[in-house]
């Protein structure tokens, strides 16, 4: 396993979950099998995750655009999320369960799952888990800029902090570390606003196949790097000096 310095883990890490299906065509598998086989690496990286001290875990689960799948996929992907969201993986953790996204949109029954199960979760604190559900971010941009006009705010006083404040991601940072599984360089309408400053890592690693040791190499990766914000390599040096 690839050593972390401690010290150094990421606040909020956000993931963008890929390569499910082709994990399960390249084992002659129904694509349903590579999404079930995804659950079972969301419950080890987010206990892995609470774990080693991350504060906040997003993953992109199901985005907007994701409604334009053949409606049976859609459906057994509705009823996995249903299957899979089991108080044991939080509670056991002592994990708070948060949801992002236009959940509205969403089967009565799944909505009723969610927040029920953010409301159980709710006094948990030593991580926020954090799921992407009919979300993207050019939607969340577009409802936020909305909610700006109906408040009737002026537009001198439209600032980035204004801004920030109309997101569904207002209650957490933004995020340090955006890992992309499954060999796509892309971000795909995710958290557009939010990752301007985010270091990016990308795997061939089916989502399936990644595990605690392809979290820590990711993890490793960021902690190599330099975060400038802008600023030089000797602005950044005395600062943390």
């Amino acid at each position: 396993m690839v050593e972390l310095d401690r010290n150094r883990i990421p606040t909020h890490i956000a993931i963008t979950m890929d390569g499910n299906g082709r994990w399960a065509k390249a084992k002659g598998l129904p694509r349903m099998a590579g999404h079930a086989e995804g659950v079972e690496t969301v419950i080890k990286i987010t206990s892995e995750c609470t774990r080693l001290g991350v504060k906040y875990l997003t993953l992109y689960t199901f985005s907007t655009e994701n409604w334009n799948r053949p409606a049976e996929e859609v459906e057994a992907l509705m009823q996995l999320l249903l299957d899979s969201l089991e108080d044991e993986i939080f509670m056991k953790n002592n994990v708070r369960f948060r949801t992002i996204g236009d959940i509205d949109r969403l089967p009565p029954a799944v909505q009723e799952c969610v927040r029920g199960l953010e409301e159980r979760t709710k006094n948990n604190d030593r991580m926020t888990a954090i799921i992407a559900l009919s979300y993207s971010s050019r939607w969340e941009l577009t409802k936020a800029m909305q909610d700006i006009a109906r408040e009737g705010i002026a537009p001198e006083d439209i600032t980035e902090d204004v801004i920030s404040q109309h997101l569904e991601t207002r209650f957490m940072p933004d995020p340090d570390l955006l890992i992309r599984t499954g060999g796509e360089e892309r971000i795909s309408n995710y958290l557009l606003w939010q990752i301007a400053y985010s270091e990016l890592y990308f795997c061939d690693t089916y989502w399936p196949d990644f595990d605690e040791e392809c979290l820590h190499r990711a993890i490793a990766d960021y902690q190599g790097r330099e975060r400038r914000y802008g600023k030089t390599s000797e602005q950044v040096t005395k600062v943390e000096s």
